[in-house]
């Protein structure tokens, strides 16, 4: 594991609630309502803002994904994309 960015520690209360510190919410982009996952490894544990957690696991099973489907270049992309709008308001 890299070397903290930043170390604040909280109390865990009765049934188990800790509250994240502000600086930590900034960092990690966490508001009010967002939902935060624990990902644990060993004794560690991370905790992630959850749709950016979403995104980065998504991300590793797409790779590789676009260059199987010939999607190479920006303009494959757009050629693909157009194609299949047009696709669409043909049905």
């Amino acid at each position: 594991m890299s070397e903290p960015l930043f170390v604040n520690d909280a109390r865990v209360m009765a049934k188990g609630q800790v509250t994240i510190p502000k600086k930590i919410r900034a960092i990690l982009g966490i508001e009010s309502g967002d939902r935060v996952s624990f990902v644990v490894s060993g004794n560690e544990v991370k905790i992630v803002n959850s749709a950016v957690y979403a995104m980065m696991q998504l991300q590793k099973q797409m790779k590789g994904a676009g260059k199987k489907a010939g999607l190479l270049t920006e303009e494959d992309v757009a050629k693909w994309i157009s194609e299949s709008r047009e696709e669409d308001s043909n049905d």
